[in-house]
């Protein structure tokens, strides 16, 4: 989802590298760039951009585990992996300019942790609320279907879960407020 976002979106942060010699830099480039482009942000609409599309990824495991523990411990671990990797990459393949950004590189690390940490924990409890609101709205529904269908035997008192047409106590007929037989055959 996040490659496909930065794909749509054509959201680039730019890395300064290291001048390298090495024929492979380009592909370490290209990897630690792509990964860069996942995690980190320059200016508003980076800020923005990066934390909304990760709150979208956190709705994934929310909506899986409807558990704010266990979502929000999966989302930090799929946070983890691409920045364990930009830092080990980067720090591999460009000392200079690692050691000039890591400052504010760990800043927006822990800003952006922090945010699907907490996105993590509220979205899962509003979906968890919306959950048992439903749930608590059927059950009141299901009990008025069932207290429309109680009935007590005018004679002998017996409460019934459903409308026969004799009291199994007393074996008086059954007949409502208007004195017609309830269980009268149609």
């Amino acid at each position: 989802m996040l490659t496909i976002f930065t794909l749509i979106f054509k959201y680039e942060f730019q890395i300064k590298f290291d001048l390298s010699t090495d024929p492979r830099a380009s592909e370490q480039q290209f990897v630690i760039q792509f990964l860069a482009n996942l995690i980190m942000y320059n200016d508003s609409f980076g800020l923005i951009y990066i934390n909304l599309t990760w709150i979208i990824v956190c709705l994934v495991s929310i909506l899986i585990f409807n558990d704010f523990k266990k979502s929000y411990s999966m989302n930090l671990t799929t946070f983890f992996f691409p920045n364990f990797f930009f830092y080990v990459f980067y720090w591999r393949y460009s000392e200079i300019y690692f050691a000039a950004s890591f400052p504010s590189f760990i800043i927006k690390t822990i800003t952006l942790g922090l945010t699907i940490a907490i996105a993590s924990i509220l979205l899962s409890m509003l979906l968890k609320f919306i959950k048992n609101f439903r749930i608590n709205t059927k059950t009141e529904n299901l009990e008025q279907i069932v207290s429309l269908n109680r009935i007590k035997c005018p004679k002998c008192g017996t409460q019934f879960n459903s409308i026969p047409k004799y009291c199994f106590n007393c074996n008086n007929i059954i007949k409502n407020e208007l004195g017609e037989n309830i269980g009268k055959a149609k």
